[in-house]
């Protein structure tokens, strides 16, 4: 959503955008799934890290890629675009200042400039992290992470302030298993004294990608993918060119997006062995899927049995899928239930689905879901980056007209979602409205 000042100074204009889907169409054909969100918000900060220029591939056009760009050009990074999809950063003229407060309230994953800043300047201030609203997201482990390093962390007036004389090899045991603080672990302490052992770690692929960024500019990381890290310093970290992996959550929406249809399509450009955890649930109530080295053929069928989920870390069941899967099961036969591993507030959409006519029972974080014959088009709201995935899915495969507002929450995480859709049979348009208002005098 976007501010604009009209002539006549008493008024506003707020230009909201907007998608529009007639739904009732099947998918087909093929869709290319571009660079993971998640590893590429980790490892362009990881850019920081490096004597020289970095060169990345398969960089997705999405809104938090456009932050840390925008974050990296404020520090003094220069960056310039070879094409759509790849990058050259020089990260050599970056200055030992504060990561600016409106960048990084746009998104979580700003934090990352913490452990890289702290990493190169023995300093860093990265204001209070934004994203997405899904309950309690404390920095508890991630602070923990940087005192066991060495560091002196404070938070005052929402500033996260860290510094460090000298950064030591340690060993970092995480009371629970956080994504976010296994990588600003990893980013810490590729450059610190000595060795750092991290146990009970994360696992997801874009921690692997990570490493592998990591180890391509000189950094010795073993154990990634496994819940022990090890992470030997080195001096300092050259160039590399690299090449990020496919988004397994975009593919897994698109996976169930066809299936919801009934459509037929090729998923290109995934890594099938990633999304194993969603490929298992969707064979479990009936969808085809087939598997090659790097596509995945999808085939919707007809009405889809019930079944029990459970969001858990990587390898299980991806939280960041949960909405999707539950705007499918709204139309399977019987009762499913979903409880929610990760996240307290993870089930905001619920009532989205139910203006569109689904039947779902929340408890906290347990979902139960009366499949119904068929869902109607309704205005409707995202209220998070999946939530408005799970909308799109449920717009697709209704007769209806839906209307989606707050899709900013969307275009963070999804490249050109609208256009991918339309490519294979969709009928989804974005629209621009502009709304005056008047400012209170």
């Amino acid at each position: 959503m976007d501010r604009l000042l009209t002539e006549n100074t008493d008024q506003e204009v707020i230009v909201l955008e907007k998608f529009i889907i007639n739904g009732g169409n099947r998918l087909t054909g093929e869709v290319e799934i571009s660079g993971a969100k998640n590893a590429a918000v980790a490892i362009i900060p990881a850019v920081i890290l490096a004597d020289e220029p970095c060169t990345l591939e398969n960089v997705p056009s999405i809104n938090d890629v456009a932050i840390d760009l925008r974050i990296l050009r404020e520090l003094g990074a220069e960056i310039k675009f070879v094409n759509k999809s790849t990058i050259t950063i020089d990260p050599r003229p970056i200055r030992d200042m504060p990561v600016p407060y409106e960048l990084a309230r746009s998104m979580r994953a700003s934090y990352y400039f913490l452990a890289t800043l702290l990493s190169r300047f023995k300093h860093a201030q990265v204001p209070m992290p934004g994203g997405c609203d899904l309950g309690d997201r404390p920095m508890d482990q991630h602070l923990k992470c940087f005192r066991s390093l060495g560091a002196k962390c404070s938070i005052e007036h929402g500033i996260v302030d860290i510094r460090a004389d000298f950064l030591f090899g340690t060993q970092i045991y995480f009371d629970k298993v956080s994504v976010g603080a296994t990588i600003n672990a990893m980013l810490a302490a590729v450059k610190a004294e000595g060795l750092t052992i991290l146990e009970n770690a994360a696992k997801e692929p874009h921690i692997v990608d990570l490493a592998n960024f990591l180890n391509s500019m000189g950094a010795d990381i073993m154990g990634a993918g496994t819940d022990v890290i090890k992470i030997k310093g080195v001096n300092r970290l050259h160039g590399a060119e690299y090449s990020i992996i496919p988004d397994q959550i975009e593919a897994g929406t698109f996976m169930i997006a066809v299936a919801a249809t009934k459509g037929d399509a090729l998923i290109k450009n995934v890594i099938p062995k990633h999304l194993e955890p969603i490929t298992s649930k969707l064979r479990k109530i009936g969808v085809v899927v087939m598997e090659y080295d790097d596509s995945i053929r999808v085939i919707g069928q007809g009405k889809y049995d019930r079944i029990t989920v459970k969001t858990m870390p990587h390898p299980g069941f991806p939280t960041d899928m949960q909405p999707q899967l539950t705007a499918l099961l709204t139309l399977a036969k019987g009762t499913s239930i979903i409880t929610e591993g990760i996240w307290d507030n993870r089930f905001r959409y619920a009532d989205e689905l139910r203006r569109m006519g689904a039947d779902i029972s929340v408890d906290g974080k347990v979902a139960v879901i009366e499949g119904v014959d068929h869902l109607t088009g309704a205005p409707v709201k995202a209220t998070d980056l999946r939530a408005g995935a799970a909308l799109i899915i449920a717009g697709l495969s209704t007769e209806g007209t839906t209307e989606i507002e707050d899709i900013y929450h969307i275009e963070r995480g999804y490249d050109n979602m609208d256009g991918k859709l339309r490519a294979m049979g969709a009928d989804i348009v974005k629209r621009t409205v502009s709304e005056n208002i008047r400012q209170a005098i």
